[in-house]
């Protein structure tokens, strides 16, 4: 399965906003001058609801993801 917004809307709305919400206050961060560590802090959570997202969709594929092989 591809990993495209297409395919990563297959995990469901819920995650899937909450990943897009994520990326957005990243952003809004890295454009408003926010503290370092905030940002940073922010990053690793969009990074992680993203990565959970794929890995939803490869379960759903019926593969699993490198992280729980």
């Amino acid at each position: 399965m591809k990993r495209t917004l297409e395919g990563m809307a297959l995990a469901g709305e819920p995650l899937l906003l909450k990943a897009l919400e994520a990326v957005r206050a990243h952003r809004d961060a890295q454009t408003g001058g926010a503290p370092p560590k905030e940002v940073e802090r922010l990053r690793l959570l969009a990074d992680s609801l993203y990565q959970a997202v794929l890995d939803y969709q490869l379960i759903q594929a019926g593969r699993a993801p490198a992280t729980i092989q």
